[in-house]
């Protein structure tokens, strides 16, 4: 794991104790054959300064934040944004871009706000392992 935030790689921040988040990571990192993403908690030390660079809030830690090319993107957007990046089928999702963001986002706080009740917590963040663990910063 690298200590370093880089500066030109897209990077998606996570709520590290939630099974819900942890399970969209490892949904991402077999389809992000190109390693396009990096992936950090919100959590961490490196998450918490991403959030202040960004002027995003770091305590609200039932977001899923994107940081690429300089722009964040949370919520409903930064699931559209990944998805896209991602390409293929995923890319069904850009079309929701057109809907209100303040629509997205009232269906994304619904699962967010139960996301531990129906998934579950985690005691501590997830430690990656592997081939994955360089794809996470620390």
């Amino acid at each position: 794991m690298d200590g370093d935030i880089p500066d030109d790689e897209a990077v998606i921040l996570f709520d590290g104790v939630c099974n819900l988040c942890s399970g969209f990571v490892q949904f991402v990192v077999p389809r992000d054959a190109e390693g396009k993403y990096r992936f950090a908690s919100l959590q961490s030390d490196v998450g918490q300064a991403l959030l202040a660079e960004h002027d995003l809030a770091s305590d609200d830690l039932d977001s899923v934040v994107l940081i690429e090319d300089g722009e964040s993107y949370v919520k409903s957007s930064a699931i559209i944004e990944i998805a896209s990046g991602l390409g293929g089928r995923y890319r069904l999702l850009s079309p929701f871009r057109s809907v209100p963001k303040s629509v997205r986002d009232r269906v994304y706080d619904f699962v967010a706000d139960n996301r531990y009740r129906w998934f579950g917590k985690k005691d501590r963040c997830m430690m990656p392992t592997g081939d994955v663990e360089s794809r996470f910063i620390e």
